[in-house]
């Protein structure tokens, strides 16, 4: 029996874990697995919820680590995971994404002598002020099996002298999630919003690159004001985005509704209705390529270039000109269509679970 460990800690995670966790359990006789929870995302609208909406099983075991400056939260992440591992001792450590979590948990894994898997390896945005991208490298460099989204990927890890046999190409697996949840997405934020389908723009905000800066700040919030005086854009606002706005006296433009933060199938269900979607995500930039929905990523980089190259994103940075730009040709409809990338076909949690098995020890 192949024991394998999922860890998850934010809310970013909690997509990409569960259809992993589904596969898992489809093969009983073979792997057994435990879900730990190291709380770096710990309230209702952020945690709570996201189990709830993707059928996720509440965890095995919840760390409660809480927030914190990112060397806290990392080293309570690795003071509170290591006993567990050392109790457990499971064949696999599985990390999703580029968290605080994923790193933390990656070093104790390989410092212990426990075989670590990290699912979306490879990506890159090659932006170093980037906390993302510092848990992104060293999590790769320390990993045994490095399960990748896409060809280009794969050749940021060559690039970066890893083994290739440590190297699998898996699809991308926030789109499992996608594809398994739209027929359940909520048509009830329209229907509260008054709102109807194509007739409204989506904005997210939460990077501390964005939000902590009051000019910059300042600039996108003018920004979606001139945008909501062609269409109404609902503003499910981030907790720091909110206390950014208020501490810095930015005023809320008129057009733009702020609302609370939403559940996975709550949100998905409104902006897989939008005309437009604005955002600092990195999942989102992949999820409306998907759906075909014009994306403007108020980003100067991306760790998802394929979205770019191939999809419906475009990057316009936090400046208003460009962001109000970007905007105006995506509502004027001349914005690329794009396509779906290679493997992005809702099969890549089967590719995962067989690649853990395929390259687990004493097979």
């Amino acid at each position: 029996m192949l024991k394998i460990l999922n860890v998850v800690g934010a809310r970013p995670n909690f997509m990409k874990i569960a259809p992993i966790v589904a596969e898992i359990a489809r093969r009983p006789a073979r792997l057994s697995q435990m879900l730990v929870h190291t709380g770096q995302h710990y309230d209702d609208a952020m945690s709570d919820s996201f189990f709830r909406d993707l059928s996720l099983p509440a965890p095995d075991l919840n760390l409660e680590v809480g927030s914190g400056t990112h060397a806290e939260q990392t080293a309570r992440v690795m003071l509170a995971f290591e006993p567990v591992l050392l109790d457990v001792r499971p064949d696999w450590v599985v990390v999703v994404g580029d968290v605080n979590s994923t790193l933390a948990c990656a070093l104790v894994a390989a410092k212990l002598g426990c075989r670590v898997a990290h699912v979306e390896a490879g990506l890159r945005s090659f932006d170093w002020t980037m906390p993302e991208e510092i848990n992104r490298i060293l999590t790769d460099r320390i990993s045994n099996l490095l399960l990748t989204p896409g060809a280009g990927a794969d050749q940021n890890l060559k690039a970066e002298g890893i083994d290739p046999g440590r190297i699998v190409r898996v699809g991308n697996v926030m789109i499992d999630t996608l594809f398994g949840q739209l027929e359940q997405a909520s048509p009830a934020m329209l229907d509260r919003l008054q709102l109807k389908p194509r007739t409204f723009a989506v904005a997210t905000l939460h990077r501390p690159s964005n939000v902590d800066d009051a000019e910059t700040l300042a600039g996108i919030m003018a920004a979606l004001g001139v945008i909501a005086e062609q269409l109404p854009v609902i503003f499910p606002a981030h907790p720091r985005t909110l206390a950014r706005l208020d501490q810095f006296r930015i005023d809320i433009p008129a057009g733009v509704e702020v609302i609370e933060p939403l559940g996975y199938c709550q949100f998905l269900g409104l902006w897989s209705q939008s005309r437009l979607v604005l955002t600092d995500s990195g999942g989102l930039q992949e999820e409306t390529t998907a759906l075909g929905i014009p994306c403007l990523t108020l980003r100067e980089n991306t760790e998802r270039p394929v979205t770019v190259t191939e999809g419906t994103n475009q990057l316009v940075g936090p400046d208003r000109n460009r962001i109000v730009a970007g905007a105006k040709i995506a509502l004027q409809s001349e914005v690329k269509t794009g396509r779906i990338p290679e493997l992005w076909d809702g099969r890549a949690a089967q590719r995962i679970v067989n690649a853990l098995d395929e390259a687990a020890p004493n097979r």
